[in-house]
């Protein structure tokens, strides 16, 4: 239910963000899903997303967030076009991002992928510059947001030409005030920066 909170602190800063969203995995209403470290996970009810993740680039995670590459070639394409499918339906708007559950994949899994319409696929591995990808289904990431170095990677994109700086993380991982704060001021100077601009993955794509 953290997402709630974090959606609110980006529409206040006017910032773009993608939700990469497991539709097999909510339920009709709220339901606990696991702990991270002493704090419980609740997962979001399917009649409260549209709400809550409204405005925002919706990416698909996998029908129910497996290891990809351990799966059948049907169970593979069941989770991947599947939840595409059902995420188009819930949001009334296109799909074309994917982002692999773990990190995980191998090139059936980027062909299932690229067959059921994405453009592209999002992989956890660290690399600058993020963009343009040598693979489009090979989409890695500047850092996460609670990243020691986060402001000196950010620098060194905002010093290259026609650059893109990508920070990702989970919601759930935000377990005090202290971080929340760290995040909304990170947004917060990243918008006041006039060199600056907010874009939606799809949008570079």
């Amino acid at each position: 239910m953290d997402d709630i909170r974090l959606a609110d602190l980006l529409r206040r800063h006017q910032a773009s963000a993608t939700f990469n969203l497991n539709p097999g995995l909510h339920q009709a209403g709220r339901s606990f899903s696991w702990r991270y470290g002493d704090k419980e996970v609740w997962r979001l009810g399917r009649d409260e997303l549209v709400e809550v993740y409204a405005g925002f680039e919706i990416a698909n995670h996998s029908l129910s967030h497996p290891n990809l590459p351990d799966l059948s070639l049907a169970d593979l394409e069941r989770e991947v076009r599947d939840s595409r499918r059902i995420l188009q339906e819930w949001f009334q708007q296109p799909v074309r991002g994917f982002c692999y559950p773990f990190g995980g994949f191998d090139p059936a899994v980027k062909e299932a992928v690229r067959a059921a319409g994405h453009v592209y696929a999002r992989t956890v591995t660290e690399c600058e510059p993020v963009f343009p990808p040598a693979d489009p289904f090979e989409f890695g990431v500047g850092c996460r947001f609670a990243d020691p170095w986060f402001w000196a990677r950010y620098e060194r994109a905002r010093a290259s030409s026609n650059s893109v700086f990508f920070f990702w993380g989970h919601s759930y991982e935000l377990v005090d005030e202290s971080m929340w704060a760290d995040l909304e001021n990170k947004i917060a100077r990243i918008g006041a920066d006039p060199a600056a601009e907010w874009a939606s993955i799809e949008r570079l794509f």
